[in-house]
């Protein structure tokens, strides 16, 4: 490089350290000074230097060019060559030259032995979403802080966490960060970060000595069962389950592919229980209550059923207060279950069968690994569970099925031997985890011939994936949002709530009204037009017409409505709150709404049996008639049109009280009601249940 050149680029360093652009690194001071003091006295120090990139990306983009035994203009060039000329576009080629120089080497760091547990692994990780958030020259620089006080935002954490699959994957990436940065007002610190990551590390070497032990090593053997979490091996927090009136503690045991539950003996475990969680079973997994003699009084416990169990098992987690440790494990096990579903559900087997199962067993490692974090408030198990959030999330299963797309293309791409891993792509879930020391099931071989390179992310644009999950997001956004105005406009008090539906039942009430006057003659000129108006629309077979028509009426209302109103507040449904009752008319009104429904019960009831009544013949005069009635029915529906059929049925109901007819149609109201209260209802034999009796004594 010519002298003058080295002169320029090491007089660009000073000023930038002097202008208070590197002031953020001064918690790290010898360590930068030392990568400062290297870029400026080497020989290539113009070929570590890009001028597009802010002087935070061009120390990442330098790690990286070291870790790849390369340099940054290098690194540069062959982004040039491979990237398409959207992604070299002047306002976004600079966070797409960083993406693609932080994928590339993190695909090559991952492959290293031990590399989560590195620490320089994990600061180059949190500088690459520091650099992500200011990549161009023309950012803003950072200043005027310490490094204690840096701290990244949740679109750079999304961006970058996920090209490493054990840190986060796409579809809980925005729940992780969240948890992570709650206590710091938005945004995650490298304490935290740092933390999380040490987690991470004790829950994988957790899994890998669990795993290897002896522990359920004949039970396991078939199937290489991984084992995921083990409670209950402390006296203090004993596991209780309950079979039919039996109880006994024990030890529970979770793999990847089932639940374990080993009996406490005198000084050893009993032989375990299997609970098959891979097979369709039809499973039913749920919180359940427990409690002494039966008593449902605490919420600590796990509800598991299957057909292959005579008897359901209620699995209890004893806490002193609260339900978390419970919460934990059945979340846990639902993520077993519901990824066996998913693999069901879309046949998948091979080496996606081996994606799918340690997905689901990365994101309850992650789990694990939030516990050690203090600062971390009340953890939502569900949301950072990616199988048990789709199941939750509105089009869940959109995801599901994009997952299912993207790794049917990889494998097309991969027999086509079009690997795409050139950098544009983050490393995937099975290079990851295969080279933190982990073997893999029978469906698939280890080599690396037959594992898929490709990632969820790729350089400078969202993939399938990361579109679907963003709408799915912004949907559940909107359910919660509705659902916090349903939280807001529930009201106590029986008599407060039907005030309310009175109030809202306004227009439909008045609507019976005006129909009720309609069809009992109030104003005969009134019915009579209506009834003419109505008949001569049914008659020409406009009935059809007529109904689409009411529908485009409401329809323009709606439009019309949302076109006035927009800006203006909404208006508010008012009610007229009924006088406060006090505890014993709240007590008297209970008791009568029970007496009224227990009386409807009874005339339906009652009903129902008179039909049996007729059906049977227990009445013979009223049988024959009925017989008759349906006969005649029978014959105007087989050889009359439709049309006279809906006219002579409108016409009888919207004439039968006009005043020709009304004195005639309380007279066979009156013929109907002495035949009706005639028929005698079919008997009645009240058993008791043998097994009650056996109960009660």
């Amino acid at each position: 490089m010519p002298v003058a050149g080295k002169k320029k680029t090491r007089t660009m360093f000073e000023g930038l350290v002097k202008d208070g652009s590197f002031k953020w690194l001064l918690g790290k001071k010898s360590y930068f000074d030392e990568e400062f003091e290297e870029m400026e006295n080497s020989p290539s120090a113009g070929k570590n230097f890009i001028r597009e990139l802010s002087p935070v990306a061009n120390l990442v983009v330098r790690r990286c060019a070291k870790i790849l035994k390369t340099s940054s203009s290098d690194l540069q060039e062959s982004f040039n060559q491979e990237a398409s000329d959207s992604l070299k576009n002047p306002s976004r080629y600079a966070r797409n030259l960083l993406e693609y120089c932080c994928f590339k080497a993190l695909s090559l760091k991952a492959q290293m032995s031990g590399h989560l547990f590195d620490k320089t692994f994990r600061r180059l990780t949190y500088d690459m979403m520091l650099a992500w958030e200011v990549p161009a020259a023309t950012s803003q620089p950072l200043l005027n802080k310490v490094d204690e006080d840096v701290s990244v935002c949740l679109e750079a954490f999304c961006r970058i966490a996920p090209a490493v699959p054990i840190i986060a994957n796409v579809i809980i990436c925005e729940n992780l960060f969240e948890a992570l940065s709650s206590s710091t007002g938005g945004r995650l610190q490298f304490s935290i970060y740092d933390k999380y990551l040490s987690g991470l590390e004790k829950a994988i070497k957790k899994m890998k000595s669990s795993s290897d032990s002896s522990l359920l090593s004949a039970m396991r053997l078939a199937r290489e069962e991984k084992i995921l979490e083990i409670d209950g091996t402390v006296t203090t927090q004993p596991v209780l389950e309950h079979v039919g009136v039996s109880t006994w503690p024990g030890r529970l045991i979770l793999t990847d592919h089932a639940l374990y539950f080993e009996e406490l003996r005198v000084v050893s475990y009993d032989k375990p229980k299997r609970y098959d969680l891979s097979d369709d079973l039809n499973q039913v997994v749920k919180p359940e209550l427990t409690g002494p003699w039966g008593t449902r009084l605490f919420d600590k416990a796990v509800f598991y059923s299957s057909t292959s169990l005579s008897e359901p098992a209620v699995l209890e987690f004893p806490e002193l207060k609260g339900h978390a440790r419970r919460d934990y494990w059945l979340a846990i096990i639902r993520e077993i279950l519901c990824v066996h579903k998913f693999i069901r559900k879309y046949g998948i087997e091979g080496v996606a069968l081996d994606e799918a199962l340690w997905k689901a067993v990365l994101g309850i490692l992650r789990l694990q690994s939030l516990e050690d974090i203090s600062s971390v408030g009340p953890i939502q198990n569900n949301y950072l569970l990616m199988f048990n959030l789709c199941d939750q999330l509105p089009g869940g299963d959109l995801i599901l099925e994009t997952l299912v797309n993207m790794s049917n293309s990889r494998e097309s791409d991969h027999g086509n031997n079009s690997r795409p891993g050139n950098g544009m792509y983050s490393i995937s879930v099975l290079d990851m985890v295969s080279d933190l020391g982990f073997g893999f099931g029978t469906s698939s071989n280890s080599s690396n011939e037959s594992r898929i390179a490709v990632g969820e992310i790729t350089v400078g644009e969202m993939t399938s994936l990361e579109k679907v999950v963003k709408e799915s997001k912004n949907n559940y956004k909107k359910v919660v949002s509705a659902q916090a105005t349903v939280d807001g406009v529930k009201v106590d008090g029986i008599d407060t709530n039907l005030a309310v539906m009175k109030e809202l039942l306004f227009p439909l009430d008045e609507l019976r009204k005006s129909l009720q006057s309609l069809v009992y003659w109030d104003d005969p000129w009134k019915s009579f037009g209506f009834c003419l108006f109505f008949g001569y629309i049914i008659w020409r077979g406009w009935l059809g017409y007529a109904v689409a028509l009411v529908h485009v009426f409401i329809a323009a209302f709606m439009i019309i409505t949302r076109c006035f109103s927009q800006g203006r507040p909404v208006t508010e449904v008012k009610v007229v709150v009924p006088p406060p009752m006090n505890t014993m008319e709240q007590l008297l009104a209970v008791q009568n709404a029970v007496s009224q429904a227990e009386q409807l019960i009874q005339d339906g009831n009652i009903i129902l049996l008179k039909f049996r009544g007729l059906l049977l013949s227990i009445f013979p005069q009223a049988t024959e008639k009925m017989a008759l009635g349906l006969v005649s029915a029978g014959l105007i529906l087989a050889f009359l049109p439709c049309k006279y059929i809906v006219l002579l049925v409108f016409l009888e109901i919207f004439t039968m009280y006009s005043p020709p007819r009304k004195s005639s149609t309380e007279r066979w109201e009156r013929r109907f009601r002495e035949w009706w209260f005639s028929i005698p209802a079919a008997p009645v034999k009240l058993e008791r249940d043998n097994k009650e009796d056996k109960k009660r004594k």
